[in-house]
């Protein structure tokens, strides 16, 4: 039995209304055109901190008394940042030294602390663990939560009322599983939900087909940083492994085509993890589908190198 369910998500869209951006579902017939077929995409790069993360976090911290702490490479960090600082909380953050320059940035300007790691030799549940105990804080997980999970899943409560009755299938960008666990519980008699990960990083995919959480050898090496996370969570697997389809695996390159694209169509800004579903639904799915554009916090120098071929 999952540990979230349709009622909690439900209470969680209650929590976040009024908050959160109910954002767009968009289609562009140009790239229908293009593609030969309908794609359907929904825009959380337009929520509050570039990202879908607010949803999760604005909804658990609304459920915790005292200050908090996360860990994230950028996303998490900038929900939890902003949702700390609408809900009179401090929040500290520990990221990645390399995590791009403007999710660091983003993440001090709404009021975090920011504690930077390096990411091939510390673990950032030992540092987030540390100033637990040391300052008494509370820690948000990135997706291994249940009211971040149910957060999430209002994302799919949104497509399920906008999406045409006759497109069933949904791709989400998938890093350790909130934000896809989240979405297959909301669609669960709507539609079927396909993870999409980086190529290297394709720990949900496999451990999909292994039955078993798999981890992945590597903690750093693809543009999609917001979606490179070691395995799949121990609450989110088992939602995945019931709900959605095997999962697909697009390179970097594939996901800059994807920016390209998104900008070209529909003049939304993706980040390279935020446009791995798209990517996904563009070169390795046949037939209408929607995908979820999870985030547009994307440096200058890299949405530059996507834009280059148009």
């Amino acid at each position: 039995m999952d540990d979230v369910d349709l009622d909690a998500i439900r209470a969680a869209a209650g929590r976040i209304a009024g908050h959160a951006v109910r954002t767009p579902l968009l289609n562009a017939p140009t790239l229908d055109a293009a593609f030969g077929r309908r794609i359907y995409v929904k825009a959380e790069c337009l929520q509050r901190t570039g990202s879908f993360k607010f949803r999760g976090a604005y909804n658990t911290l609304c459920q915790i008394d005292g200050d908090v702490v996360a860990y994230s490479s950028g996303n998490h960090a900038q929900g939890v940042a902003h949702a700390a600082q609408l809900l009179g909380k401090r929040a500290t953050i520990v990221m990645p030294s390399d995590a791009p320059a403007v999710k660091v940035a983003n993440t001090r300007g709404y009021g975090a602390e920011v504690v930077l790691y390096d990411r091939a030799g510390e673990s950032r549940e030992e540092i987030g663990e540390r100033l637990v105990s040391e300052r008494g804080l509370t820690l948000v997980r990135p997706y291994d939560d249940v009211r971040v999970i149910a957060g999430q899943g209002t994302c799919g409560l949104e497509i399920a009322d906008d999406l045409p009755e006759d497109v069933t299938e949904v791709i989400v960008c998938c890093g350790g599983g909130g934000l896809t666990s989240g979405v297959a519980l909301a669609l669960e008699v709507r539609a079927t939900v396909i993870p999409a990960e980086p190529e290297g990083f394709d720990d949900v995919a496999r451990s999909l087909r292994a039955g078993a959480r798999q981890t992945n050898d590597a903690a750093t090496g693809s543009l999609c940083d917001a979606i490179l996370t070691p395995s799949p969570g121990e609450i989110t697997f088992p939602i995945m492994a019931r709900l959605c389809a095997p999962g697909l695996v697009v390179t970097d390159a594939e996901a800059l085509r994807a920016m390209a694209l998104a900008w070209q169509h529909l003049r939304i800004v993706l980040e390279p993890g935020g446009a791995a579903a798209l990517a996904a639904g563009l070169f390795h799915h046949d037939g209408d589908v929607a995908v979820v554009a999870s985030g547009g916090n994307v440096d200058a120098q890299v949405f530059r190198e996507a834009l280059s071929d148009l």
